[in-house]
């Protein structure tokens, strides 16, 4: 059986990341999410294995110190979220493809890791002004929190170069398309 590959998708906050990944898995049909491992409580109705992987923050601790993760990240203290090797591993052994939604630090542990079996793509917001225009529309966070997911996209932003591939989300309609293409592209290579 073929093994699969590994599209993984970084992007700042608010730039349409969520729903270019939806559009391209109505649109590819062997493109599976792998399932992220995380220390936080589950949250209403999320079940361990489905939605996350949820581990206490020692047992997290314990498999980053086995080795067990291919990239994660302590977002604040004892909150970790991360990408365990034998979960993706199960995945492309079986022939699937398997989306990573992740940070930019960690698509890049991913692709030192995976080689040319793996392809990033980092979705870029027209602008940083646009950013900040949609952020505010979302309605979801206070002015402090969008001022810090600004400056945190500016961080982001500038590794946007050593991603394979960049997509503009500026027209959604036309973004959609181009990530189709790319995606489709890199999993029809040999």
């Amino acid at each position: 059986m073929k093994k699969g590959k590994i599209v993984v998708f970084s992007a700042p906050s608010g730039s349409g990341k969520s729903t270019l990944i939806t559009a391209l898995r109505k649109r590819i049909q062997n493109l599976h999410f792998s399932v992220s491992a995380t220390s936080r409580a589950p949250r209403g109705e999320e079940v361990d294995g489905v939605d996350y992987f949820f581990l206490s923050p020692d047992e997290f601790r314990k498999k980053i110190a086995a080795g067990e993760f291919l990239e994660y990240e302590e977002v604040y203290p004892d909150k970790y979220y991360g990408t365990l090797k034998e979960q993706v591993e199960k995945q492309l052994d079986k022939g699937q493809n398997v989306v990573l939604d992740i940070d930019v630090k960690g698509a890049l542990s991913v692709k030192k890791i995976y080689g040319k079996q793996a392809l990033l793509l980092f979705i870029q917001p027209p602008s940083i002004e646009v950013l900040r225009e949609r952020l505010i529309k979302r309605g979801t966070d206070t002015p402090e929190v969008i001022e810090s997911r600004i400056d945190k996209a500016a961080y982001e932003l500038s590794f946007a170069k050593q991603f394979d591939k960049t997509v503009i989300n500026d027209v959604l309609e036309i973004a959609k398309e181009e990530t189709f293409i790319i995606v489709k592209a890199f999993l029809t290579i040999e």
